[in-house]
């Protein structure tokens, strides 16, 4: 072939081997599919063939089961986050009031209905408390979302241990669920639905498995909501912790007299302990068994190192204390009484926080449980279920101290002083006596003590008789009352008219019915302890009436004027300046040379009357100084006869007991007694006066100057002057 001129010849590569072909490109790497794995033949690989379907099935329904689950949770979770209020308005959730009652000098001695001391946060409340309180009810409260399943299952593996249900008795709760049950999971107290607020707290403690589920989503709600600080807080303030107390500002003021936010650790570990059982471990009911508990508490804080060893030793060896009120438990009759004198939207259904000041005075107080203990401990026999009542007041009826019973360290218990009805016997005389002398007689006016029998219709002859069995004769009106001469109560009661005894004793104060024969001289009729004394109190300031009382006024919690004033105080004129005077003359001579001896005080000047009911089932003995009445009943609730017991024996001898007590330290004052006048009558010869007629004749008394021999005058001027002072 000819090469064109002027063309490029074709570059052709050389070819090292003849006929070789093109190289082909590597072929990419291709994975292996490994063959399934084939199932046994035969039974078996159907059974492992049905038993895989059955896993893919269940894994298909879980999975969507559980997102749909979730999701329900996660709305149900929201809904009650969304009804949740801030948590401010959480912190005091009482459906009632509180009651703060205040002694003489104005410091605190008695609490009753819900006390909430004033809210309380972890900011403000003491460190060691919010420690104590995370060790005791919920070590990982800073780590968990509202619940703890270890807790729960552990709580669950103890309660089948233990023989009880699976929800019963341990409940493995988080502080939040615990808050979530004291917020009745957000439902109020509406008193149309339950009858009291512990009917509506009895059914939020219901334990069911609902009500354990929805508590779940109300505190992971919770969680959601609030900070882990919000929800200790209204633990805290609203956690009942017995005694009245709600909330720990509350239970630190009851029982330690101080803000929770002073509290060390010993008295931060007791309150704590008050959370498992406020009634048993409540420190005013068993202070042994509180500071025990406390120290579980201590132990808990040490092993959780909110406490260093010697921090921890320190607590056990000064555990906590009672504050001197908390410890003396003073009043706690008197303090009944008042709550139950008191107006009743102010006291036992008050829903405002009430400020009380009240009369007692605590030092006579103890001076009156001190004595009723001396006596029943050296001169009662062991084992006596007879019981005893005191009652001590000033002149004008302001109540110093109450017992009530032989337990003194009670609240809510029968109150024997105001509302146990017993016969007075023989303590009702002076009233027949006060009667005869407003109407002019002397106490040295003669009486003849000899057989007497009066027919009584309806029910026949009626033959009194005296205590000794005997009759003494002739003998003056002082020598009567001071022997407790029964013949001669009676025939003077007759002369000056039972309508006029009854008149004056009613006037005195004795508002239960009274005996319409002539008994009632002798005390026939019922009446109570306060009422009783209440009536001689009369007879010391001077002739008028008196009403007991023990509130002196009642103000709202933050206000600076007082609601209402006292209740009771001196009433109306009964008898005479004179006519009392003498009458204490007469019964000064009952305790220096008659039936009540036993009352002497040492260097003071002491009147009273004793008192002894049929077959002995009521001992009395009621007098006074001139400072302070005090009245004594001694007897069996069931009315059963006391045994080797009269008004001049023990009850005198309590009454002794406490007015020495009383008076300790208190100069001695005479009393305002009015020498007796010339005899002027005989009573037996006198005929009745008329009820109506009393007041006219105390005027013509009066008029006539009657009474104002002896310097007597004097003495009811200074009666008079120094009334408002005893």
């Amino acid at each position: 072939m000819v090469q064109k001129k002027g063309s490029t010849p074709r570059l052709v590569a050389d070819k090292r081997y003849g006929n070789a072909k093109k190289a082909a490109k590597p072929a990419p790497k291709t994975r292996k599919k490994r063959a399934p794995r084939k199932l046994p033949r035969g039974p078996i690989g159907w059974i492992i063939a049905l038993f895989r379907w059955v896993i893919r099935l269940i894994w298909g329904f879980t999975w969507r089961i559980s997102f749909v689950s979730a999701v329900i949770l996660g709305l149900a979770v929201a809904y009650f986050a969304l009804q949740l209020p801030e948590p401010s308005a959480l912190l005091d959730g009482r459906a009632r009031g509180s009651v703060t009652l205040l002694d003489r000098n104005g410091e605190v001695f008695a609490w009753r209905g819900d006390q909430f001391g004033g809210a309380i946060t972890t900011e403000t409340a003491s460190p060691h408390l919010t420690n104590a309180i995370v060790a005791t009810e919920d070590k990982r409260f800073y780590r968990h979302f509202g619940l703890s399943p270890r807790g729960i299952a552990s709580a669950v593996r103890i309660n089948l241990r233990e023989g009880r249900g699976p929800l019963s008795g341990h409940g493995g709760s988080t502080i939040t669920q615990q808050t979530a049950k004291l917020l009745c999971l957000g439902v109020p107290f509406d008193p149309k639905v339950w009858k009291s607020e512990k009917e509506y707290e009895a059914e939020c403690r219901r334990t069911t498995m609902w009500r354990k589920a929805k508590e779940a989503l109300f505190a992971m709600a919770m969680e959601a909501k609030y900070t882990k600080a919000d929800i200790l807080n209204i633990y805290m303030n609203r956690a009942f912790l017995g005694a009245g107390a709600r909330g720990f500002e509350a239970a630190s003021q009851r029982y330690f007299g101080k803000s929770a936010a002073q509290v060390n650790a010993a008295e931060a570990a007791m309150l704590a302990g008050l959370l498992a059982a406020p009634t048993r471990y409540a420190p005013t009911n068993n202070l042994s068994r509180s500071q025990d508990r406390a120290a579980v508490i201590i132990g808990l804080m040490e092993d959780q190192k909110y406490l260093s060893k010697k921090e921890a030793d320190i607590a056990r060896i000064a555990p906590a204390e009672l504050s001197e009120a908390a410890e003396a438990k003073a009043g706690g009759y008197f303090a009944d009484w008042v709550m139950d004198s008191g107006p009743e939207f102010f006291t036992r259904d008050t829903t405002e926080d009430v400020i009380i000041k009240t009369t007692l005075d605590r030092r006579l107080q103890t001076a009156s449980e001190e004595a009723m203990k001396f006596i029943f401990e050296n001169k009662v026999r062991e084992g006596s279920e007879a019981q005893a009542a005191i009652v001590v007041m000033s002149a004008d009826g302001a109540v110093r101290a109450m017992v009530g019973g032989r337990k003194t360290k009670v609240s809510g218990a029968f109150n024997r002083a105001t509302q146990a009805l017993r016969q007075t016997g023989s303590a009702f005389k002076p009233f027949v006596y006060a009667t005869a002398l407003d109407l002019g007689y002397s106490p040295n006016d003669e009486i003849v003590d000899a057989p007497l029998t009066i027919n009584i219709p309806g029910s026949g002859p009626w033959s009194p008789k005296n205590y000794t069995k005997d009759f003494k004769g002739a003998v003056t009106l002082t020598d009567a009352l001071k022997q407790s001469l029964n013949i001669p109560a009676v025939k003077l009661s007759e002369a000056v008219g039972r309508e006029n005894v009854r008149k004056v004793a009613s006037e005195f104060g004795i508002d239960s019915d009274l005996a319409a024969g002539p008994a009632l001289a002798l005390g026939a009729s019922e009446s109570t302890l306060i009422e009783m004394t209440g009536a001689y109190a009369g007879i010391l300031n001077g002739g008028s009436s008196v009403t007991p009382y023990g509130l002196i006024e009642l103000s709202l919690l933050g206000d600076s004027e007082p609601l209402m004033g006292a209740g009771g105080g001196i009433g109306e004129r009964v008898i005479s300046d004179a006519a009392a005077g003498q009458l204490i003359y007469m019964m000064e001579k009952v305790v220096s040379q008659g039936t009540g001896q036993r009352a002497a005080l040492p260097g003071r000047e002491a009147a009273g009357k004793t008192g002894t009911t049929q077959a002995a089932r009521d001992a009395w003995f009621i007098g006074f100084t001139a400072d302070y009445v005090a009245g004594v009943w001694m007897g069996y609730d069931d009315n059963t006869p006391l045994t080797g017991v009269t008004g001049g024996g023990l009850p005198t001898e309590i009454w002794h007991e406490v007015m020495v007590r009383v008076h300790q330290g208190l100069p001695a004052h005479p009393l305002p007694m009015v020498a007796p006048v010339a005899p002027t009558h005989s009573p037996q010869d006198v005929a009745p006066i008329p009820a109506d007629d009393i007041a006219d004749t105390v005027l013509q008394r009066v008029l006539r100057g009657f009474g104002q021999s002896s310097g007597t005058g004097n003495r009811i001027d200074e009666i008079d002057e120094n009334r408002e002072n005893r």
